[in-house]
């Protein structure tokens, strides 16, 4: 997965509230497939941030007698939720852990499904829905902390390449994300989608911790995945350069500190920077993998 964003500054995030009980439900055994989700909106990892459906300004008519008469609730309006999540009906049934057992069920489970050694090589399971729901919550936004990514950085270190005066990404760059990139391809998406549904209150429920009680997961994905959706593709390298880091103290990896010459670039999105930095190719690759998950995302169960 790609490295921290081009010139991002990490800040710690408050200490998640300790989870609360979640009501048991039925999954299936291959919990791990849920990976698939994680991997594809992270690719899948500004100041674009959500506010929900825009409201549009009108001037009030006089009440009439009746409705003047009427009380009033102060009750808060619950927010209408666009992507609902359905019912879904695994095939082998499981109780479904609470958020923070849920570590060694889905460890075990994405172990057979894409190997322990993957899981080792490509996955960080320790508090893995958590990381999974901050890390999509972030990347429509101007950092996501790589300490909270729920896959690890991509091997080996940015690579430049001088052209004159300039400096550009390194042609050779996107070949860092393609054992990733293959690995996101091989994936069943609607298996993945469907048991993510199956588990979605442990989702719903570290979104909640977050900060956001009155705010539904499932439409933030559905946001967040168009929003990587719309990045931009670079018909050539983009430009970069070092970030000038004043301080006594020397940066140990200097190479992480690159950021983006052209200001539109630099004005995007953590996610949007990471869709670009992977190269243009590996982009529309994730990209068409993103829009598959997205279909399976929103799509209803058909009435019987």
């Amino acid at each position: 997965m790609p490295e921290p964003v081009l010139g991002e500054t990490l800040a710690a995030p408050p200490r998640p509230v300790l989870p609360r009980q979640v009501r048991s439900r039925r999954i299936n055994l291959a919990l791990g497939s849920i990976a698939a989700a994680a991997v594809l909106v992270l690719g899948a990892l500004a100041w674009w941030q959500w506010h929900g459906s825009p409201r549009v300004a009108m001037e009030a008519a006089p009440p009439t007698p009746a409705a003047a008469s009427a009380p009033v609730s102060l009750a808060p309006a619950v927010p209408a939720i666009n992507y609902p999540i359905e019912n879904a009906q695994p095939a082998s049934p499981v109780a479904l852990p609470t958020l923070s057992e849920s570590d060694a069920v889905l460890a075990q489970a994405i172990g057979q499904l894409i190997g322990r050694d993957k899981v080792l090589a490509q996955l960080q399971m320790d508090g893995f829905v958590r990381r999974f729901v901050a890390t999509v919550d972030n990347l429509a936004r101007a950092h996501a902390a790589p300490r909270l990514w729920p896959v690890n950085p991509a091997p080996q270190r940015f690579s430049v390449a001088a052209q004159g005066e300039l400096v550009l990404i390194g042609a050779d760059n996107a070949l860092r994300y393609t054992p990733f990139v293959l690995l996101v391809e091989s994936l069943d998406v609607e298996r993945a989608v469907s048991l993510y549904k199956s588990m979605y209150p442990l989702f719903q429920q570290a979104y909640e911790e977050l900060g956001y009680p009155r705010k539904y997961f499932n439409d933030r994905l559905v946001q967040v995945i168009d929003h990587l959706l719309a990045a931009p593709e670079p018909a050539k390298p983009a430009a970069v350069r070092l970030v000038d880091v004043q301080g006594p103290v020397k940066l140990s990896r200097p190479w992480l500190h690159y950021e983006f010459v052209d200001p539109a670039l630099e004005s995007l999105s953590a996610g949007q920077k990471i869709m670009v930095r992977v190269g243009p190719v590996n982009e529309r690759r994730l990209k068409a993998r993103l829009a598959a998950i997205r279909a399976a995302v929103v799509a209803r169960v058909a009435a019987k």
